[in-house]
């Protein structure tokens, strides 16, 4: 049933901002049971979501903005699902303008956490609640069932958490939606999420190029080994879609799909946005960092051409593996250990990050709601859940006892991958790094010393000694004695 707004407030949930990811959510909370009011700033948006999917539940069309506010039951519940930047605040402070003390705006948008942390506060002195909250998922979650990461205030939660609950995923039961944390807490675990999700794409490439360029593979005999992947302990979405992907065939040329795809990624920012940040919370996030820089290396084309068209030199190459099934299994045992890696180095930014701003995260909430829904979903994240469960205080996800025992298990496995391609030159930026990472966290004693020496030299920036406590510095320009700081 679709109905004007000139009725009475009647919709439990408003939905502006009608595109592709507007119009399932919208849709997802009628089928739910939920009367939806529906704006967008083109009114024709409006009447073709209600004309093609009005039989999923009961609408309230309406035109402007104070019959859209009026349309809803107080306290009254907003979702906007407009691009992030300007047009988000724009949104809000019109929503706002028609709104009483009490009610709450949601943005669902991929806005950066900074901004929401702005915006919770200026509508907090307004007297409104105001939502950050991540939606995963794409157009299908939104449709059939997201990952929901909403920050805010939490007696906001207390209304708005049982229609979020109602149309998110659900594992075991269980919805993929909770409560994150105060302000900007939602949106900062969402772009986590996605830094994430850049490092785990990132890795599967990689494994992909072994396969096309160190076994010669091609794209349907490669979409056979991820299949089978998927039934074991690497199962999760992306590497369901990775053999789908590869199975498609161009119907313009009969060839694999994949082999006529520019390869060049695109990004929309939350990668960058996830590196940044770490670098200001002062947290490693290298495999994170050189997915978002692979993706910038295949998008400098002009840069490639010239470098291919001047013929770079190789160096002398080494052999390609002989034992195909042994190299197969090799890059398995790469991969979940790389991708262990970057799970715990986005563990580590969310604790960081939880740190700095007195959100007091929850990681083994955040791994149960990324179970289902969400674009990193994944039956290891069963795993990092226990972990959490089992000790919330873990220093670091790797030093829970089945991500040690696995990366061990896989280390020569790892060392032969990172080798084999480092020797063929098939770039391996996401592996190596992983591996790096790995091998500098359990490295009694790392170069660093030399670098407090140089920084001491050069600009009397003193270092610490490991013999006696306290700061010191050399006379490096005088007698060379050592004075404590």
């Amino acid at each position: 049933m679709t109905e004007n707004s000139s009725t009475t407030a009647r919709a439990q949930i408003g939905v502006t901002g009608l595109a592709v990811m507007g119009s399932n959510i919208a849709r997802n909370f009628a089928r739910h049971g939920h009367t939806v009011a529906l704006h967008n700033r083109s009114v024709a948006k409006t009447d073709a979501l209600i004309a093609e999917h009005g039989g999923d539940g009961d609408f309230v069309r309406t035109e402007t903005v104070e019959e859209f506010v009026a349309a809803l039951q107080k306290p009254r519940r907003v979702l906007i699902m407009v691009k992030a930047g300007d047009a988000t605040d724009s949104v809000i402070e019109e929503l706002a303008s028609a709104m009483e003390p009490g009610d709450i705006i949601i943005d669902g948008g991929n806005a950066l956490y900074t901004d929401t942390i702005r915006r919770e506060a200026a509508l907090r002195a307004r007297g409104l609640h105001f939502v950050g909250a991540g939606i995963s998922g794409g157009e299908e979650g939104a449709l059939n069932g997201p990952s929901i990461m909403p920050g805010g205030p939490k007696e906001s939660y207390e209304s708005l958490g049982p229609l979020l609950e109602s149309v998110a995923a659900q594992v075991d039961g269980t919805p993929c939606c909770t409560h994150i944390g105060p302000d900007g807490a939602g949106h900062f675990v969402k772009m986590v999420h996605n830094g994430i999700e850049y490092a785990d794409m990132q890795l599967i490439g990689e494994a992909y190029h072994l396969f096309r360029d160190a076994l010669g593979l091609d794209a349907g005999q490669i979409a056979d080994v991820f299949a089978e992947w998927n039934t074991g302990t690497l199962e999760s979405y992306l590497i369901e879609i990775t053999a789908e992907v590869l199975r498609q065939k161009d119907a313009a040329t009969g060839q694999a799909l994949v082999d006529v795809i520019v390869d060049a990624a695109e990004q929309k920012g939350t990668g960058r946005w996830t590196v940044k940040s770490a670098l200001d919370l002062g947290v490693p996030v290298t495999g994170i960092a050189e997915a978002v820089f692979a993706r910038a290396l295949s998008g400098s084309r002009a840069q490639r051409a010239a470098a291919q068209a001047q013929g770079l030199a190789a160096g002398t190459l080494g052999d390609k593996p002989t034992d195909a099934a042994q190299f197969t299994e090799d890059i398995r045992a790469a991969l979940y250990a790389s991708k262990i890696v970057a799970y715990a180095q986005g563990f580590d930014q969310i604790a960081a990050g939880s740190a700095e701003y007195n959100w007091d995260l929850k990681p083994a909430d955040l791994a149960t709601i990324w179970r289902g829904g969400c674009i990193i979903r994944a039956q290891f994240l069963n795993r990092i859940k226990d972990a959490y469960e089992e000790n919330p205080d873990l220093p670091s996800l790797i030093l829970a006892p089945y991500f040690r025992e696995s990366i061990e298990a896989g280390i020569d496995s790892w060392r032969r991958v990172v080798a084999t391609a480092t020797m063929l030159g098939i770039p391996v930026p996401g592996f190596a790094s992983s591996l790096s990472y790995y091998d500098g966290l359990r490295a009694e004693r790392l170069p660093a010393a030399l670098t407090q020496g140089q920084r001491d030299f050069f600009g009397a920036h003193t270092y610490e000694r490991t013999d006696r406590p306290g700061k010191f510095h050399t006379l490096w320009s005088g007698d060379r004695s050592e004075v404590q700081a």
